[in-house]
């Protein structure tokens, strides 16, 4: 397909120096976003092929991603996420048969490749979320191993984190825990499917940069979020502080990090207009899990400016666009290709506010669930999606294919072409 084929000339055109990123699983928005954010600035990025990744069904061979690792340049960094060769992938960490010991077996080609190379190791591993978790001992046991090679200098950095934490959660108690003994190359905080692109930032720009976060609504941003189990002000520090960033309170920054957590939208659009007259602005869009505000985005497209943004997300959770917007945004600053940056905030703002927002309900809409893994399903995608387009960022994009790769409504993968 041509999504296969501008990844490949993106991204992988080069060789020397490449950062390799070993991701998650195959969905979009943890192997192609992140290989997108680590490439922004023109950079090499080696990632494996959707097939050699995780799926909801399958999970990855360990022995053939391992292969394909140790296949890839040594020139750069590799940013790992372990559950990926612990376990096949995220959906596998909570469920996996295996035991701690089978599953730090499989983890030794990292220890190997860093070995062999000497070249940083940037890592993560998560702590699965309830109730779908059937072996939390086993997982935990892993984790702690891999705090211990964190110690021993195998990893530049780890970072330990929960997924999915509802209320009665055992997981903050247990990253609360951790914490207190690790040593000091080890993060753990709330995240799962933004940490690969955070970590990429850490390794392409290792250079602290400093960032104030301002909110719609500053009171409720105080509160408790849902899937983190902690204030979503402390997991805006959180995410900050794991992407490369130093949180000022007041004075100049090298960044404003907008966060949409509710309130009047069209005030929220006029006031990210102000402050991207002074500076460098992202946003993220948090006030809903899994959607966009329609109004919020309607009036920055209204008002041309979210082609001027450093980065948007309003994909996720809290923490997922949090995280994502804050790599995306650290990676700009180092320095982007304005092609790439523009096709990337293109990218962002099609799957955000576009598919999440608008298709996504009109898809579940016209196909019943079950069905949407099918040819028909997959054409209706391409018919309501198209109707969205052309989109004007910088360049003007069209839709040229769209499909759902793992055959449920929640995620879309897509071409671009702009001109």
């Amino acid at each position: 397909m041509r999504r296969a084929a501008l990844l490949s000339a993106l991204l992988l055109a080069a060789c020397a120096g490449a950062q390799t990123l070993v991701p998650l699983d195959s969905r979009p928005a943890t192997r192609v976003l992140p290989a997108l954010i680590a490439g922004v600035g023109g950079k090499a990025v080696r990632v494996p092929g959707a097939d050699l990744l995780g799926n909801a069904q399958r999970g990855a061979d360990p022995a053939a991603l391992a292969a394909w690792l140790n296949a890839q340049p040594t020139g750069g960094p590799l940013v790992v996420a372990l559950d990926a060769l612990a376990y096949g992938g995220l959906v596998q960490s909570r469920t996996s048969p295996l035991t701690a010991e089978e599953a730090l077996a499989r983890l030794q080609p990292v220890r190997d490749w860093q070995a062999r190379t000497g070249q940083p190791v940037y890592a993560f591993i998560t702590l699965p979320r309830e109730p779908d978790a059937t072996n939390r001992e086993r997982n935990l046991a892993v984790v702690r191993g891999m705090i211990g090679w964190a110690r021993e200098g195998v990893f530049r950095e780890l970072h330990v984190t929960w997924d999915d934490a509802l209320p009665g959660s055992p997981a903050p108690a247990e990253g609360a825990e951790l914490a207190q003994a690790a040593p000091a190359n080890v993060r753990v905080y709330p995240g799962a499917d933004e940490v690969l692109a955070m970590l990429a930032a850490r390794a392409l720009a290792p250079t602290e940069k400093t960032v104030r976060v301002e909110y719609s609504d500053p009171v409720k941003a105080r509160g408790v979020i849902r899937y983190e189990g902690i204030p979503l002000t402390e997991s805006a520090v959180n995410h900050a502080r794991a992407s490369g960033f130093r949180v000022v309170d007041s004075g100049p920054a090298d960044l404003t990090l907008f966060v949409y957590n509710g309130g009047d939208a069209r005030q929220a659009a006029v006031r990210i207009s102000g402050l991207l007259r002074r500076g460098a602005v992202a946003v993220a869009d948090v006030a809903q899990v899994n959607l966009g505000n329609s109004r919020l985005w309607t009036d920055l497209a209204t008002l041309r400016q979210h082609a001027n943004l450093r980065a948007l997300a309003a994909w996720g959770t809290p923490g997922n666009n949090l995280g994502t917007a804050l790599a995306h945004a650290r990676m700009a600053l180092e320095g982007a290709d304005p092609i790439r940056q523009d096709a990337l905030l293109a990218r962002e703002y099609a799957n955000d506010v576009i598919y999440s927002g608008e298709v996504r309900a009109a898809l579940r809409k016209a196909i019943p669930e079950a069905e949407l893994n099918t040819p028909a399903g997959q054409a209706k995608l391409l018919e309501l999606a198209r109707d969205y387009f052309p989109l004007r960022v910088g360049l003007t994009y069209s839709l040229d294919d769209a499909t759902l790769p793992w055959g449920r409504s929640f995620e879309w993968d897509f071409d671009l072409k702009g001109k």
